[in-house]
């Protein structure tokens, strides 16, 4: 009985998060983003570039790479490698555990996930509330970043993430 209510439950929150409000401005440019936590700091990224968010269980570190990249993980069979996304952005770091997620972007080209202390949720954000810059997000972070919200969100580019080749790792052979 516990299961049947759950799940009854369950489909009339979908139900409710799926239907728009009329109160939407029809002409009002909005993105869907997946908001997370990193280092104490709320941060954003835009929803069409994520593949999943994967629970961090084992992780394989990579010698000879820089310190940004945690390491390799296995996704039923697929290696990837993670990002830590803070230490790349030089924000203050306390360790992967157990509560870490890896946010997995595609652009189609390339597929790599960053890692996240906490997902918080989904939700949408209207483009013209998006401050395009913040004179406390200076350096590495302010590259990235597409903008932040009056509630102090940190949304970030992932077209600009996945595109950087300073995030690309890779050996060349000598011959």
């Amino acid at each position: 009985m516990e299961d049947v209510e759950r799940q009854q439950i369950l489909k009339e929150r979908a139900k409710s998060l799926a239907i728009e409000t009329a109160t939407e401005d029809a002409g009002e440019e909005k993105i869907e983003i997946v908001e997370f936590m990193l280092s104490g700091e709320r941060y954003g990224i835009e929803s069409p570039y994520i593949r999943e968010v994967y629970p961090l269980k084992e992780f394989t570190p990579l010698p000879c790479t820089p310190a940004f990249v945690l390491g390799l993980i296995n996704i039923r069979g697929q290696v990837l490698s993670v990002v830590d996304i803070g230490r790349f952005f030089d924000l203050p770091r306390q360790g992967v555990t157990d509560l870490n997620r890896v946010i997995v972007l595609n652009s189609g080209a390339l597929e790599f996930g960053i890692l996240a202390d906490d997902i918080l949720g989904m939700r949408r954000v209207s483009m013209q509330d998006v401050q395009e810059s913040l004179p406390t997000l200076t350096g590495i972070r302010a590259e990235y970043l597409k903008g932040v919200t009056p509630d102090r969100l940190t949304v970030l580019d992932a077209g600009r993430i996945l595109a950087d080749k300073k995030l690309i790792v890779h050996e060349e052979v000598g011959g």
